[in-house]
């Protein structure tokens, strides 16, 4: 009676062949994951800055202040920014959370760690890529 079966070296073929093709396939996801935060990030920056340029097109020339950024940009201002105007806004419904540090806060000087970074002065603002690149502002845009 004569049996059918794999030799090792068939087996050992097929397990290298499988190894080969994993390690092309494998570091295509993970680059989709980072293209896809990139592309959510690029998003929620274009939609901050244009909003940024509303909010001072209506306030006389003036960009919201660091320290109350969320409240006036989520909120209803007068043309002076106070928060307790019902004149202007809201121009956000919520700061959206930055897809790297997965975090929404926005400061005025950088610790490397947190998700946005806004200078008042002149309405720049960035994004922090949470440490994977030195935890450095990007203007992804």
């Amino acid at each position: 009676m004569r049996r059918y079966a794999f030799t090792l070296v068939e087996l050992l073929i097929v397990v290298i062949i499988l190894g080969i093709l994993a390690a092309v396939v494998i570091p295509q996801f993970s680059d989709a994951s980072t293209d896809a935060r990139v592309s959510s990030l690029v998003t929620n920056l274009a939609t901050i800055r244009g909003q940024l340029e509303f909010y001072k097109m209506q306030h006389n020339g003036s960009y919201p202040t660091v320290t109350n950024f969320a409240a006036q940009m989520t909120g209803t201002t007068d043309a002076t920014g106070a928060t307790t105007g019902t004149q202007f806004g809201p121009y956000l419904q919520r700061i959206p959370n930055n897809p790297f540090t997965n975090t929404n806060t926005v400061v005025g000087t950088s610790t490397g760690t947190d998700a946005w970074f806004y200078t008042e002065a002149t309405g720049v603002f960035l994004a922090d890529d949470g440490g994977s690149e030195g935890g450095t502002a990007h203007n992804t845009l």
